[in-house]
């Protein structure tokens, strides 16, 4: 395994539409092998193939362990996966990327989404993904439509910087700045 460079912001790979996988191989397996360890490295919960430069229909998701959450800690695999259900009902929520360094913003999603797709031999799978497994499916496949989660932010007010602060006890931790406080008037 090796970890990839992830491609950021700006970068072309990143706006383009990614080919359906044919090839169940060793260099998809590779791929995906890499694609994990460069996630749990970054670390993010979620990773698509054009985030590390293969314009191929391959994302891999893993949400941190939470014992109140079955879904949790468990490595999904996904190949040309695509949405074939959506919830109804949507909730707003906060996203990050790691194509986008230090940016969040509130984006809306379906609270619950069916996933169908391949596995890393070919075999169908499907998947009833809800909450914040729901939002991470969403957000990578976007990113195999070339859509990135600042797209789909309903204003630059939804849209806030990351920045590490020192607290009174000398301890760092991330803040989340709106952008309004940035930007002078």
């Amino acid at each position: 395994m090796a970890i990839r460079e992830i491609k950021t912001i700006g970068e072309d790979v990143l706006r383009k539409e990614a080919r359906k996988v044919k090839q169940f191989d060793k260099k998809l397996h590779q791929l995906l092998n890499d694609m994990a360890e460069t996630m749990r490295d970054a670390p993010g919960i979620g990773l698509a193939a054009p985030q590390v430069g293969v314009l191929e229909r391959v994302i891999v998701i893993e949400l941190p362990e939470d014992e109140k959450d079955p879904q949790s800690g468990k490595l999904f695999e996904f190949v040309n996966p695509e949405i074939i259900r959506r919830s109804a009902e949507e909730v707003e929520g906060e996203e990050g990327c790691l194509s986008i360094p230090n940016i969040v913003g509130d984006v809306w999603r379906a609270e619950a989404v069916v996933v169908k797709g391949q596995d890393r031999y070919g075999k169908p799978q499907r998947l009833e993904a809800r909450e914040w497994l729901a939002r991470a499916f969403q957000h990578e496949i976007d990113h195999l439509n070339g859509v990135l989660f600042i797209d789909r932010v309903e204003g630059v007010d939804k849209l806030r910087r990351l920045v590490k602060v020192v607290d009174e006890k000398g301890e760092e931790h991330w803040e989340a700045i709106s952008l309004h406080k940035l930007v002078p008037a």
